[in-house]
């Protein structure tokens, strides 16, 4: 993970992911630079239309959470108290219902 994210460029991921993340890091950072070839780049590795569409709503919106979060100085629960692990089992049971 360490290598994804310092963008090694012989991390092993998929090419599709990371051409996404190329295009999602592009939207968070320099919105104003946003081109439809952004897209076409993504596209030309092998990600569908609709996966790209599916990619930039969740950064769109984990782009808002994380804005309003820091604006309005939101609590994090601390790592230790098991509410992370609780979470993350009720996700993986019912999903976001």
């Amino acid at each position: 993970m360490e290598r994804v994210l310092a963008k090694d460029p012989d991390a092993p991921i998929d090419g599709r992911v990371r051409a996404t993340l190329t295009l999602l890091e592009k939207m968070t950072k320099t919105p104003q630079a946003l081109a439809p070839e952004d897209v076409r780049v993504v596209m030309r590795a092998g990600v569908s239309k609709n996966a790209i569409a599916e990619a930039l709503e969740v950064a769109f919106l984990f782009n808002i959470y994380d804005r309003l979060a820091d604006a309005m100085d939101w609590d994090v629960p601390d790592t230790r108290g098991g509410f992370y692990r609780f979470a993350a089992r009720r996700l993986l049971t019912r999903g976001y219902r």
